[in-house]
């Protein structure tokens, strides 16, 4: 029986993703795991429930949203890939002694796609001694159409991620001043199901979490044009050079965890920063929205990478 598999879009920070199914990592252990787009990232809750879909990816973000609007949600994270921040302020003139007391004069963009970014950077400001709703921000458009602004000189900076930043970077138009991978650890994509489900396909999920681990391991021991040319058919339409500029800058800056723990550390750095940024109400606990049985059980497994 196949494991029905949700991304909620494509993006360059989602490489390990497509990198296992690249590998062959599922096949590898027995697992048949089909991938699917998610018609609505909103409603996963209630997708997970009524089984339409096994099992999804995005972040603890919408664990702790879910629990925090339902105590009764019975969704956890089993399998982490994403361990920091992926996204970035980029302006359009070196700034290497950039502060985040430079944003209170500029007009920042921030992204609309997502929660989960302008909760980060605004917890970020709140720690550096700023109030977020003071900064003059854009926060109703999409990144590409930052972008285009950045290039036109009709905002001072943008919130971006990749490959965004490495075609600005590419272009000589764009410089990076903050890669929030640099906070350190902030829980940002896991795999995520019912709490049921983990003990109803238990053998199932295990496989696929080793699977993930052993994708890791290769990940962690090859170079970015290896694994750009892995996940080229996943990005058909992106320039390789773009790509693996992208990935090479990700796998430096850390993003992708070597195992698929879940870390308390990124989790509470997440958690604080939805309570900071009013997106929650209360402190849900890491107990509830975390289940290690299958990370654990597959990192004390030792197995080879693919």
């Amino acid at each position: 029986m196949s494991i029905l598999l949700y991304e909620n879009f494509r993006a360059v920070f989602y490489t390990p993703f497509y990198l296992a199914h690249a590998l062959g990592a599922y096949d590898a252990e027995g697992v048949a795991v089909v991938l699917g787009a998610n018609p609505d990232p909103d409603a996963v809750a209630a997708q997970l429930r009524a089984g339409s879909v096994d099992v999804c990816w995005g972040g603890p973000m919408r664990i702790m949203l879910n629990r925090d609007r339902d105590p009764g949600c019975a969704l956890v994270g089993f399998c982490e890939v994403v361990a920091r921040d992926p996204f970035f302020i980029v302006g359009p003139e070196p700034r290497p002694d950039f502060r985040f007391s430079d944003l209170s004069s500029m007009t920042l963009a921030s992204v609309s796609e997502a929660p989960t970014p302008w909760m980060c950077l605004q917890d970020d400001l709140r720690r550096a001694g700023m109030d977020p709703d003071a900064i003059d921000r854009v926060a109703d458009r999409s990144m590409s159409e930052n972008t285009e602004a950045l290039r036109a000189g009709a905002i001072d900076a943008a919130q971006l991620f990749q490959p965004f930043v490495e075609a600005l970077l590419a272009d000589g138009v764009g410089h990076v001043w903050y890669a929030a991978a640099a906070r350190g650890p902030c829980s940002y994509t896991t795999f995520y199901a019912e709490r049921e489900s983990l003990g109803r396909r238990e053998d199932e999920l295990r496989r696929m979490t080793r699977a993930v681990y052993r994708m890791q391991r290769w990940l962690h021991g090859h170079d970015a044009a290896e694994t750009a040319a892995a996940v080229r058919e996943f990005f058909p339409d992106l320039p390789q050079d773009i790509l693996t500029g992208a990935i090479a800058r990700y796998l430096n800056l850390g993003v992708w965890g070597e195992n698929p723990m879940h870390g308390r550390e990124g989790f509470e750095r997440l958690r604080a920063a939805l309570l900071s940024g009013g997106l929650i109400e209360r402190e849900i606990p890491y107990e509830d929205c975390i289940d290690l049985r299958f990370a654990e059980s597959v990192v004390a497994e030792d197995p080879p990478s693919m």
